[in-house]
């Protein structure tokens, strides 16, 4: 088994051997792009499960709209287009011919109009709910969709940001501004409890400001989270629309006073760059540690095979245990390969398994197992008749790795009130800075352009007149979070 870099060395090569050797993921042959190996998509699916019946219970439904868009609809809405105008790929011909043993595009198949592969939905959902929407019976609309996207990207790293990645995207059509704007906190509420309550990420959750907004938007929350380098890393973010695209597709409705009124819209996303969270935020020198509630095996049963007459009363103790995990709803697998118990130990280790079960003659003979805790090493042993305690073991993981990774979020916060322990604080280290802003592009950019610090999210609008920004010393408008990102 390759031995991965330390997290101290090189962060981003600790990142990316995680990945590689823990069977998450591998590179595509096209540049920038991803496969997901199987680990890593039971992995994804037991995070999309989670989070789709939250949508679900939230009253919105799961639909399917194309991977092509019509070039002129992303053109109907300025913002739009012109945020993602660098990032598509455009189709351009449908046919290719053979020519002496080669491939070759038909010239004479050129479409009438280019085609985009999506970067997001909006223009073709608009375009959809133009049909769909005609009264206020027809609203609230809410929809849901787990697709694939494209967004040609430069520089590309797994899970954080390739060139397709696999996402939900759920788009809302409402009659009032303040229908849409409750919408759009709801979802940031789910994508909080998604975070916090089954990846054990602690979040802060906020707007962003004018240059960090969605292209099309009028105001954007994000989900930021904190890596173990102490970057920040967006997780997730819900948008209000405004009727920007409404009004860009002519989508109206008649009231119940048969007058026609705007359509008020939201759209928002999270995508397999939870993934990347989930590593950053809680692996370590010996690989993954992956949260039980979304782990694609809670327990691992490592079976130290005796080689006497014992043997099939071993085996049939193996047996019992996994089908008494089994009834306890914990996702088990039993490692009989002819590996040693040192190179397994390592290797569930590094695939980030919450807990692990060791079985010898020994236990075998007390009627008990040994368990070794991948949050915190911790081994212990517990007999065969109280094995429902391991629930609560589960539980205590899950509970201790956000404890974790909370108190670290918090140590590497900090307030300051003056640019020079702005700087000051940058240099010496990564760091979430909690500072007052006056609320100006050129403030924001000049601190970007000295730093490379970002804000990340508006907390809080200031309504202290003695409070001023860190950069200019003008009066402030927001208390915001500023920090070096991915």
């Amino acid at each position: 088994m390759a031995k991965i870099t330390k997290q101290s060395e090189n962060f981003s090569k600790w990142y990316t051997d995680v990945i590689l050797d823990a069977d998450l993921a591998d590179y595509g042959p096209v540049k920038g792009t991803m496969v997901v190996k199987p680990y890593g998509f039971s992995l994804w699916t037991h995070i999309r499960d989670s989070l789709n019946e939250m949508i679900e219970e939230s009253g919105h439904e799961n639909a399917y709209f194309p991977l092509f868009i019509p070039k002129s609809f992303l053109e109907k809405e300025a913002k739009h287009v012109e945020g993602f105008a660098k990032e598509c790929a455009v189709v351009t011909h449908s046919k290719l011919i053979s020519e002496d043993g080669s491939l070759t595009v038909d010239p004479d198949s050129k479409l009438e109009e280019e085609i985009i592969v999506r970067p997001t939905s909006e223009t073709i959902i608009w375009h959809m709910f133009k049909k769909w929407i005609t009264s206020y019976r027809d609203l609230p609309l809410k929809v849901n969709q787990w697709a694939n996207v494209v967004r040609w990207e430069m520089r590309t790293r797994l899970f954080l940001r390739t060139s397709e990645f696999l996402w939900q995207e759920g788009h809302t059509a409402h009659a009032t501004k303040e229908e849409a704007m409750e919408e759009t906190l709801q979802i940031v509420e789910i994508y909080r409890t998604l975070f916090e309550e089954y990846l054990a990420i602690p979040t802060m959750v906020g707007r962003k400001s004018n240059l960090e907004r969605f292209a099309g938007a009028d105001e954007t929350f994000s989900i930021e989270t904190m890596m173990r380098d102490k970057k920040a890393l967006q997780a997730g973010t819900s948008h209000y629309l405004g009727t920007n695209f409404g009004n860009a597709f002519n989508v109206k409705f008649q009231s119940k006073d048969n007058k026609e009124h705007p359509v008020y819209a939201t759209s928002w996303g999270v995508s397999t760059r939870m993934v990347g969270a989930l590593i950053m935020v809680h692996g370590d020198d010996k690989g993954l540690k992956i949260p039980p509630k979304i782990a694609p095996i809670q327990v691992v049963i490592i079976p130290i095979n005796p080689k006497d007459e014992k043997s099939k009363e071993f085996s049939s103790f193996v047996t019992n245990l996994e089908k008494k995990l089994s009834n306890l709803n914990i996702r088990t697998h039993v490692d009989q390969l002819d590996e040693s118990p040192g190179f397994k130990f390592n290797k569930w280790e590094l695939k980030g398994v919450p807990l692990r079960i060791e079985i010898g003659l020994k236990e075998l003979e007390n009627l008990e197992v040994t368990l070794c805790r991948r949050d915190n090493s911790e081994k212990s042993q517990v007999k065969i008749d109280n094995i429902n305690d391991i629930s609560l073991i589960l539980d205590n993981i899950q509970k201790g790795l956000f404890n974790d990774a909370k108190t670290f979020m918090d140590d590497n916060t900090c307030t300051v009130d003056s640019f020079s322990d702005f700087t000051k604080t940058l240099s010496n280290d990564n760091r979430f800075i909690k500072a007052y802003w006056d609320g100006t592009d050129e403030t924001e950019l000049k601190i970007k352009e000295k730093t490379k610090a970002t804000i990340r999210c508006i907390l809080e609008d200031n309504k202290n007149s003695s409070k001023k920004c860190v950069f200019s010393g003008e009066t402030a408008k927001h208390l915001v979070v500023f920090a070096k990102a991915y």
